[in-house]
């Protein structure tokens, strides 16, 4: 706890307001924790959190037997929170470009965008960041990772997602714990999400869970294929943005372009039989789509690595950990090259 509380002083003196909040918020969170164990004996939990957290303290001991996760004190309590999200987070990208606007931080490093412990503290500077000429969206967030610098716990927010996806979510987070580069936002949530894919595929195999595997690729995949609407989107307005028209053209043509992306999100929602992704219902801007690719950039190169690791983890873990020791723009290279035989060993540890 005086961990906590030095973190709270020192971040209040190092920026005014925001890191105010930052550290209330998290001392919040943290002020609030209780053991799992409590909560679930608790009679006045009910049936049902107490069922999913059982769930998650079974997930938490698969994360560190099965996929060699960090061995901690994370996830081993829980915090109600009475709000529908922990934090929400502030993006904001120029009117002409897909380049997202940075926020630099003194653990977490240079990221893409910023968090709010409050939504009407979200709005505000999304406000502003409008009023100064950036497309800005604002997403709410159901969980983050402190990267093992706190006891991260389960969240009341993180309860809105069902069984697969709630243990997803956590083995992505603990993830973070394992291999984190600072500055490099593509990298860190991709390999996160790869963990989290591979994590799930052999949860589920272990619980002869078939079924519901099954469904989760589906999801997988209409993701992916999403994403690829979205990649097409972003590749028109690259061009439009780089070419020699005036601003005014630029926009009309961006508008259209958006425009377009949303009846092609509609389209392949009911082709699949869902319902459109909220995200990308409209209106739509440049920071919605830079948000899309935050999470999948670069997870073709990291399921290409785990695939040519004849997935073995710990072949896995160690060609990320290679990759982040590079340089960012060599890291860039490899990743973007499709070469990645060499971080394959051909072994199979699990």
């Amino acid at each position: 706890m005086r961990r906590i509380l030095v973190l709270l002083f020192s971040s209040m003196a190092l920026s005014g307001c925001y890191y105010m909040q930052a550290a209330s918020g998290q001392w919040e969170v943290m002020r609030k924790r209780e053991p799992l164990a409590d909560v679930i004996a608790d009679p006045h939990t009910s049936p049902e959190l107490a069922a999913r957290l059982r769930l998650l303290n079974e997930a938490r001991d698969f994360s560190i037997e099965a996929l060699g996760l960090p061995d901690n004190k994370s996830y081993r309590s829980y915090t109600e929170l009475e709000r529908d999200y922990v934090v929400w987070n502030v993006l904001a990208v120029p009117e002409f470009s897909l380049t997202p606007k940075q926020w630099c931080f003194p653990v977490a490093g240079c990221v893409n965008y910023r968090g709010y412990f409050s939504e009407d503290d979200a709005i505000r500077e999304s406000a502003r960041l409008a009023d100064d000429g950036f497309d800005v969206a604002v997403g709410g967030v159901a969980a983050y990772s402190t990267l093992g610098n706190f006891s991260d716990p389960i969240l009341s927010t993180m309860m809105r997602w069902d069984d697969v996806r709630l243990v997803a979510l956590l083995f992505h987070e603990l993830a973070h714990q394992l291999v984190y580069v600072k500055d490099d936002s593509s990298f860190n949530e991709s390999f996160a999400s790869a963990v989290e894919e591979f994590g799930v595929q052999r949860w589920l195999e272990a619980r002869q869970q078939g079924a519901a595997f099954d469904q989760y690729l589906r999801e997988r995949d209409y993701r992916g294929r999403l994403l690829q609407v979205v990649d097409a989107a972003r590749s028109d307005l690259n061009a439009i943005y780089s070419s020699a028209r005036d601003e005014q053209q630029k926009r009309e043509q961006k508008r259209r372009r958006l425009q377009l992306l949303t009846e092609d999100v509609a389209a392949e929602a009911a082709a699949s039989g869902r319902k459109p992704s909220a995200w990308l219902s409209g209106p739509v801007n440049n920071a919605h789509l830079v948000s899309m690719n935050l999470y999948r950039g670069r997870l073709a190169a990291f399921r290409a690595i785990y695939a040519g690791c004849a997935e073995s983890i710990d072949c896995f873990y160690e060609a990320a950990r290679a990759l982040a020791a590079m340089p960012r723009a060599e890291r860039d290279t490899v990743l973007s090259s499709g070469d990645l035989r060499r971080f394959g060993r051909g072994t199979n540890d699990r």
